[in-house]
């Protein structure tokens, strides 16, 4: 059985590297046997991590990076810059095949610039994008892309979102022959602006994916598709619209299993979908929990095989 590697950005996010060591060791007992957990940052921080948890090190594969690249920091540059960085070091080893995913709740724009430069968009892709998953009622998953990677797009991007959110709902979220809807105003092919309605006249007659039309904002949660395409502007909005209900609901002190199913933590990240490696983002408050989830979700997509079945698609077009 070949080993599969996940490469963990050890100094990323907001409570590194005291959460991400945390969230590492819960993964442990999450994670299929084959599956080994690559540790990439300060190597005497997560040591000293590892014994508040007394944990072995040999639990891990750790892989020095001494320096890290800050929030605030300008994303090209600091890559450029800090060669010896937690996310420098993981694209390095990702691109040598060194590891077979790399996840990371650091600095988004350098996670983008590490895989545009180093790993590099699959041949054919217009515009790699991220996508994130809104709780149905029934019980499933709305996957919705992009969510702001690209704000500003073209139709013929929205219709390659259509082909990668479908292949991450069947493949990843094992959705059988998913529904692709288009977030718009109407669900009359006519409404919109000129952005929805181009892409519509596009994806109407795919053969590429299962298009059901146009999708409101009012079907979000519903089980009216499967996958719902929008530019990263209007994804972005409708995410933390997701997020603040989430907010809204705890400081209400209401108890319900179906919003329990917003809290960010559940979901860990979300792929950066159309790069030639498997590289994904976590949110920059992951607590251990979420970082866990992280680390199962980058497992999940490595496994998968959803960057070759990517690669096929647009290789057979």
């Amino acid at each position: 059985m070949t080993k599969v590697r996940i490469g963990i950005d050890v100094m990323g996010g907001d409570f590194a590297p005291s959460a991400t060591i945390e969230g590492s060791v819960l993964a442990l007992d999450n994670l299929a046997d084959g599956i080994e957990i690559v540790l990439i940052g300060d190597q005497d921080q997560i040591t000293s991590e590892l014994k508040k948890h007394q944990v072995d090190a040999s639990a891990f594969n750790i892989v020095h990076a001494p320096d890290i690249i800050e929030m605030g920091d300008h994303p090209t540059k600091a890559f450029v810059q800090k060669p010896n960085s937690s996310i420098a070091v993981g694209f390095g080893l990702l691109k040598k095949g060194q590891i077979d995913g790399f996840a990371s709740a650091g600095n988004t724009g350098a996670m983008f610039v590490g895989g545009y430069m180093s790993v590099k968009p699959i041949p054919g892709i217009l515009r790699p994008c991220i996508s994130s998953v809104l709780p149905k009622l029934d019980g499933g998953v709305n996957v919705i892309l992009d969510v702001g990677a690209n704000a500003d797009c073209k139709a013929d991007v929205l219709y390659q979102f259509g082909i990668l959110g479908s292949l991450f709902a069947e493949h990843v979220c094992g959705v059988k022959t998913p529904r692709v809807g288009l977030l718009n105003i109407g669900e009359e092919e006519t409404k919109g602006n000129m952005l929805t309605i181009a892409a519509h006249e596009m994806m109407k007659d795919s053969t590429d994916f299962n298009f059901c039309g146009n999708i409101e904002s009012r079907h979000l949660f519903d089980d009216e598709c499967d996958v719902i395409v929008c530019d990263g502007f209007s994804g972005n909005v409708i995410l933390k619209q997701a997020e603040s209900v989430y907010s809204l609901i705890k400081q209400r002190q209401i108890e319900d299993d179906y919003f329990d199913r917003f809290n960010y933590e559940n979901y860990g990240g979300t792929p950066i979908l159309g790069l030639n490696k498997t590289v994904v983002i976590g949110h920059g408050i992951s607590n251990a929990v979420a970082i866990k989830n992280m680390i199962v979700l980058t497992a999940d997509v490595v496994e998968a095989d959803l960057t070759t079945k990517i690669l096929n698609n647009f290789n057979n077009d």
